[in-house]
């Protein structure tokens, strides 16, 4: 079943995901910059009584913040009052949700033109607290008494992959250096550098010397995390925020002559905790919420053309590829090995850099993966630029895939 009435991306915008650029702003501040950019992002020009509804995402504010109400809160600093502006709260899936929020309301006809986005301030806490804020996507009775933390639930899982497909971490690694390389060609990114130029950095400040990647990602320089993850397999903390337009399609046309239009929807869920699990190697609700999209879109996995997944640890990507039918089990880090998920591959995944090197202020991804496919589609995306993309697909995650949203954009 498709939408009753079309939808389209009109603009988008964000800030740099970092982790020390944006320490003397707050949430508000960071959705705001990333709102303004969309705004002016909007080919003919949007002026905000145009907008007429708000949905933002953001996991854990009154953590991070001490602040809840942010619906209203970034309605206000946008200068939207009195319109309709909520929160929406699926813990790293936040913003998807924002968005679907907004595409569904076009969809009803309820609205014609709303703002969505998601953003994040994570560095308002230490890295312990940041830990303790993001567990609360977990299952508090029986994984984080456990002393489970989700660097240590992602190693289970790349465990599991491990064993039932006979791969090793250091196949694994064809994960980071591809995303590496991507973020250094993307300005929003937190990580802007490929692997050896990280390599000769800490070689010349230690006194060593590292051959390629691979030596330099077994080497003291990466420590474990979580066995077998490292740190270079783990997404970091972030600041940042991103924000889309949607208007309906017959009124797109109003404000650019180049729609991205939405083709396809979808969102599931599983257990919470793994234990639970029918399978540690794929997502139940990624699996469901991919075919929702497809079967909307009328489309099948081969028909995408540039994809942004949920890569908050190098395993994620992984198992997110061929959850989305991208590739057959067991055959998703073989393809990555091979290249097949690189730029020039014939099926590139994260051009942004992922959530790796991107970054990944938790509210604020999903909402970030849609700029990218925006900017993609558009042909927009510079060095990183998928030649002549026309299918654009966002899979965006919560927690350890407890929930799951995909987006299908179209030119």
């Amino acid at each position: 079943m498709g939408l009753q009435r079309g939808v389209c991306v009109i603009g988008a915008g964000m800030t740099r995901f970092h982790h020390k650029i944006h320490k003397d702003k707050s949430g508000r501040e960071l959705f705001v910059e990333a709102a303004l950019e969309a705004m002016e992002s909007v080919d003919k020009g949007i002026e905000r009584k145009d907008i007429q509804a708000l949905f933002v995402g953001y996991f854990t504010p009154s953590l991070y913040e001490h602040q809840g109400h942010i619906g209203p809160l970034v309605t206000d600093w946008m200068g939207l009052t009195p319109i309709t502006g909520w929160r929406t709260e699926t813990a790293c899936a936040s913003s998807i949700a924002a968005f679907m929020t907004g595409v569904l309301a076009i969809a009803s006809g309820w609205y014609d033109v709303v703002m969505v986005g998601g953003v994040e301030k994570m560095t308002a806490l230490p890295t312990e607290g940041v830990t303790d804020a993001l567990s609360v996507a977990a299952d508090d009775d029986y994984e984080i008494p456990a002393g489970a933390t989700f660097p240590g639930l992602y190693a289970l899982l790349a465990q599991a992959y491990f064993k039932k497909y006979n791969m090793t971490w250091e196949d694994l690694q064809a994960i980071p250096i591809k995303n590496h390389h991507n973020g250094a060609l993307n300005p929003k990114a937190q990580f802007q550098e490929e692997i050896m130029d990280i390599a000769k950095r800490i070689g010349q400040r230690e006194g060593v010397t590292f051959k390629d990647p691979l030596d330099f990602l077994k080497s003291k320089y990466n420590r474990v995390i979580a066995w077998p993850l490292r740190l270079f397999d783990c997404c970091p903390i972030s600041d940042g925020a991103a924000v889309a337009i949607l208007a309906a399609e017959d009124v797109a046309k109003k404000f650019t002559d180049t729609p991205i239009r939405v083709a396809g929807i979808g969102f599931g869920t599983d257990t919470l905790a793994l234990h639970d699990r029918i399978s540690l190697t794929s997502f139940a609700s990624a699996v469901f919420a991919s075919r929702q999209a497809y079967k909307m879109a009328g489309i099948e996995p081969k028909d995408v053309d540039v994809v942004e997944v949920h890569d908050c640890f190098s395993i994620a990507e992984v198992i997110a590829t061929e959850d989305l039918g991208l590739f057959e089990r067991g055959e998703g880090l073989k393809a990555a090995v091979e290249g097949r998920t690189a730029l020039d591959g014939d099926r590139p995944v994260n051009p942004s850099g992922g959530l790796k090197c991107k970054g990944h202020p938790v509210g604020a991804t999903g909402a970030a993966m849609i700029h990218e496919l925006w900017k993609q589609l558009r042909g927009e995306a510079g060095k990183r630029q998928i030649p002549d993309a026309e299918i654009g697909l966002a899979h965006n995650v919560g927690g350890t895939g407890a929930s799951c949203g995909v987006v299908i954009l179209r030119r």
